[in-house]
């Protein structure tokens, strides 16, 4: 198939396109060459991305190159090979099975903000590189795409292929020699009403701030929108932001957090007698189903004391929800999210009308912006981002690919209607368009709908004596698993309340894939767990602590455990000042078997593992902005942090490293800051992905409450 790419102007080209390849073996990384045969299909995976790195004399570079990845090939080039046949990479090599690919977030680079993609051998890190991109999401793209490649050399091994050769095949190496540049780096050139107002009634019975959340449909898609709401550009910010005048970066914290200073717009404030300015943080996330959560809370900064003129303020917490909206429609959509905290007493005043208008306060003025960016968008339909891109269609099988999540449910609030008493908000209108995002029952209430629920009474789930039938070895003796026969660090709950403690939880209230999964994307709620949760450990360790199943004194190593037929241990790994171990103990009454879903988890291969392995979290109680953070949406691990396996004798342990991911490292932290007031439910399951699989089921749950650090066991 031929590309249709044209020559791209300088300085910046236009988006890449995929070519579609039906190969039998990962051929030459040159555009254009093809094998024939039967045998495994590719797909061919071509766009614009920079290239990263540090020059012979030491200078720092970012070039424009076109990446092409063929099977397990990987070529770079300085001009689209589609438009030059004959062209030559400048690099090319082949991706091994021990690549790692880590998001190491938002950079700028002269005057761009670009995203950046780290490669390393997992044996070999001196093999390493950077790429970039303009948006997350198609960094996104990016990363499945060396994943695939990376899952090709992979299939290699496992089919027989002679170690010798695949250890010959020269590694793709992005770090290699650069030629003396004596010019400077060039410069990065970057192109690039209806809104209602809800109350959570939950939050506010707990005694702590009002939350408020204001929501609209935007014509645009969530990366476009994720890039206006972070710009710092006043004259864009001018044309959709009535309260914020100027923004200015203060410190850039790591690629997924930083700290800036602001003023706010005289004009919309010219009530005060006097100016004012903050300071505030900003953390932001992409889920693997493309959403993005910002996170903003007042902070201080000694780079920016009181200024002179003016009086600081702090901005109210607030958090940014931008969730793709699928339609048949071409234009792109996104729903955006804006939740804002108030104290109670300006609350309370504003209902009882003894203060100043709610519309002319800053909460009013921020869950606003939601509307100017609508209107905005709106006003400006042909503003799409102008940048290096890469659109991606294969037909390779999805059981060869990991595809990203599209499973999104929002955390269990009780918002409604703001307005209930029938006020309304000055120049506040209905559009038709938003007769689908929300519904409305009696008395005026407004609540979200939420169609995974809905459709979840319609589906069949599996039975607990089903799930055994298939999953275990049936006419083997069960073996009685006594829990008082294990004890771990952190004591079992003797009632809901009980601090530091854990307990297992039912299924219920986990939205799983349902037996129509791969037809109607139809979720049902979870049942009982197939594996019992016997123990939970909570250590503190200096280094990196894996294989803690291998302890001397580890409760896998006692007779107890030796008697059971299988033990699932799962270690989080949490980054921190000491680092800390939470280790959970799964048992099964009955030995694998081994032709089941679960028996080809645990004795697959470590990328049939990564490609499956799966946690959904909830968080129960705690800060809203801890429960926005974390979410419910499931989170394939092996995909978003690094998952080292462990199988001997009757267990396999998951050692799971979530200080390998940036994001993941930022919200541990965020979670650790609050930990000793949080109740966290955690749901384990093997992602189920062909049709024989499905509906599917969870191996195990443990619900954490209030765990204190204090309480951790050096180890």
């Amino acid at each position: 198939m031929a590309a249709t790419t044209a020559q791209p102007p300088s300085p910046l080209p236009p988006a890449g396109e995929v070519i579609e390849v039906e190969n039998s073996e990962p051929g030459s990384p040159d555009a254009g060459s093809r094998s024939s045969g039967s045998g495994r299909s590719s797909s061919e995976y071509s766009g614009w991305v920079y290239h990263l790195g540090v020059n012979s004399i030491g200078h720092e570079y970012c070039h424009l190159r076109f990446l092409v990845i063929r099977g397990k090939c990987v070529a770079m080039y300085k001009r689209d090979p589609h438009d030059n046949p004959g062209l030559e990479p400048i690099r090319k090599g082949f991706v091994s099975h021990t690549l790692v690919v880590e998001e190491v977030g938002r950079k700028k680079v002269n005057h761009g903000d670009v995203y950046v993609l780290r490669l390393y051998s997992r044996l070999d890190q001196t093999k390493k590189g950077e790429i970039a991109c303009a948006t997350p999401g198609e960094a996104q793209k990016w990363t499945e795409a060396f994943e695939q490649a990376k899952q090709q050399a992979e299939y290699d091994l496992t089919r027989g292929a002679n170690w010798n050769r695949l250890q010959s095949e020269n590694e793709f190496n992005l770090d290699g020699h650069r030629p003396r540049v004596r010019r400077g780096l060039g410069k990065l050139v970057r192109i690039g009403k209806g809104i209602r107002i809800f109350e959570d009634i939950a939050n506010s019975k707990g005694g702590k701030g009002i939350l408020l959340k204001s929501i609209g449909v935007v014509g645009a898609n969530p990366d476009t929108v994720f890039e206006m709401v972070l710009s710092r550009d006043k004259h864009k910010r001018h044309e959709w932001d009535m309260l914020i005048s100027d923004l200015e970066l203060v410190e850039t914290i790591d690629g997924y957090c930083d700290v800036v200073y602001g003023t706010y717009e005289p004009k919309y404030l010219n009530w005060w007698k006097s100016k004012k300015d903050f300071v505030f943080s900003r953390q932001w996330f992409r889920g693997q189903d493309g959403a993005y959560n910002i996170l903003q809370s007042p902070a201080s900064h000694k780079q920016k004391p009181p200024r002179h003129g003016y009086e600081r303020t702090h901005i109210n917490p607030t958090t940014w929800e931008i969730k793709r909206l699928n339609t048949s429609e071409s234009t792109p959509k996104c729903i955006v999210t804006r939740m804002v905290e108030i104290s109670p007493c300006f609350w309370d005043r504003w209902r009882r009308r003894t203060s100043s208008n709610f519309e002319r306060s800053i909460p009013f003025a921020l869950l606003s912006q939601v509307a100017g960016l609508r209107e905005y968008f709106a006003a400006n339909p042909a503003i799409t981002p102008d940048l290096p891109s890469t659109v991606v269609k294969s037909k390779v099988s999805e059981s060869l690919i990991i595809q990203s999540e599209l499973e999104y449910s929002e955390p269990n609030d009780e918002f409604y209607d703001a307005l209930v008493r029938g006020e309304s908000f000055e120049g506040d209108s209905d559009d038709d368009d938003d007769d689908d995002d929300v519904t409305t029952p009696k008395a005026g209430k407004v609540k979200l709908k939420n169609v995974s629920w809905a459709i979840a009474g319609l589906a069949m789930k599996r039975t607990k004596a089903s799930l055994e039938r298939s999953e275990l070895v049936t006419n083997s003796i069960p073996i009685a698993i006594d829990s008082s026969h294990f004890h771990g660090t952190v004591r079992q709950a003797k009632s809901e309340d009980d601090p530091n403690s854990w307990s297992s939880p039912g299924g219920e209230k986990f939205m799983i894939r349902g037996k129509t999964y791969l037809t109607d994307y139809a979720k049902i709620a979870g049942g009982d767990p197939l594996l019992k949760l016997i123990a939970v450990d909570w250590f503190k360790v200096n280094e990196r602590f894996d294989s803690v199943a291998l302890h001397p004194k580890s409760l896998v190593q006692s007779e107890a455990a030796k008697k059971i037929p299988f033990i699932l241990v799962v270690n989080l790994q949490v980054p921190a000042k000491p680092n800390y171990n939470l280790v959970m103990y799964y048992a099964a009454e009955k030995p694998v078997n081994k032709d089941s879903l679960l028996g080809r988890f645990i004795d697959g291969t470590d990328a049939f593992r990564d490609a499956r392995f799966k946690l959904i979290p909830s968080i129960v109680e705690g800060y809203w902005m801890v429960k926005r953070a974390v979410g419910t949406r499931a989170c394939l691990l092996g995909k978003a942090v690094t998952c080292n396996y462990l199988r001997q004798d009757n267990f396999l342990e998951i050692d799971v490293d979530i200080g390998s991911s940036s994001v993941a490292r930022s919200i541990i932290g965020l979670v650790l800051g609050y930990v000793t007031s949080i109740v966290v439910d955690l749901a384990i399951l093997v992602e189920a992905k062909e049709e024989k699989e499905l509906p599917e089921y969870i191996l195990g749950t443990v619900r954490l409450n209030r765990v204190n650090p204090e309480g951790a066991v050096a180890i």
